[in-house]
């Protein structure tokens, strides 16, 4: 039997539970996709951009929407032996990548950022939405996780001032394209389980500008710890914290923004007397 057809097994059978139902879920439940629709199913070489491309491959199967997928991998600048782990994961895992380069990595090493991670980001997910949209793609779809939603929410409390997460889908600003993040319900533990379950080896942070950067000043690894904290004094901080995103209570807020507006709960205090 080929690798890739136990593993797709495992995925509907040992991680039904934790991995390919809560996949349909936040796809039903969030209405992420339709009939005809054209995804982009970004790949970056991880374990979650992967798990996500199997997923996807077993929805189109046994779901009963019917739409096209394009697994797409871009090269910023990765050295030879980072490609070269990608194209045999993809083999072995039977996804179909198409592969474009870019020079993102190149262009950010003569700009001499302060930032260069928030630029790396931004300029990557431009390249992205772009090369999606000459494809004939309507949506977009990221491999962003359940812990990464909530360490999101915590980085922008902590470190932002504002109370600001990840959205499940969202309309892009600047094309035609829908994102999608169908992995948002599932743990971040349960991946690296049916990763190392199969005998995986995927892609860490191939950054060029921070693989000499000390994990202790990275703020993201910081709220990670403290979640990890969290949960060893608690089984279900983690969940209360992800559900605190869904039930917010205006209420008992001081003010908030929509569209660029501000809002206070001064606007109508004085008119409940």
């Amino acid at each position: 039997m080929d690798k890739y057809i136990e593993i797709e097994r495992g995925i509907i059978t040992t991680y039904r539970k934790k991995i390919y139902r809560k996949f349909r879920k936040a796809i039903e439940e969030y209405n992420m996709i339709k009939n005809g629709d054209k995804i982009a199913i970004c790949i970056s070489g991880g374990k979650d951009s992967m798990l996500m491309a199997k997923c996807f491959q077993e929805f189109q199967k046994h779901g009963d929407v019917k739409f096209d997928l394009v697994f797409l991998v871009m090269n910023p600048g990765y050295n030879e032996e980072n490609i070269d782990l990608i194209k045999s994961n993809a083999k072995l895992l039977n996804i179909p990548i198409t592969i474009f380069d870019s020079n993102i990595f190149s262009i950010i090493e003569k700009t001499l950022d302060d930032s260069p991670c928030f630029l790396c980001a931004k300029m990557r997910r431009g390249v992205l939405y772009g090369e999606a949209e000459r494809l004939g793609c309507n949506k977009i779809a990221l491999g962003h996780h359940f812990d990464d939603a909530i360490e999101t929410l915590l980085l922008n409390i902590f470190y932002g001032g504002e109370v600001k997460t990840m959205m499940p889908k969202l309309h892009s600003d600047n094309f035609n394209l829908e994102l999608i993040r169908p992995m948002f319900y599932i743990k971040e533990d349960d991946i690296i389980s049916w990763k190392n379950t199969n005998g995986l080896k995927f892609l860490d942070c191939a950054c060029k500008f921070s693989k000499n950067k000390a994990e202790s000043d990275s703020k993201r690894l910081e709220i990670k710890n403290l979640i990890k904290d969290f949960r060893s004094k608690s089984k279900y901080v983690d969940t209360s914290i992800f559900h605190s995103m869904s039930n917010v209570n205006l209420n008992a807020m001081i003010g908030w923004s929509k569209d660029k507006k501000r809002y206070s709960f001064l606007d109508e205090y004085d008119s409940k007397d």
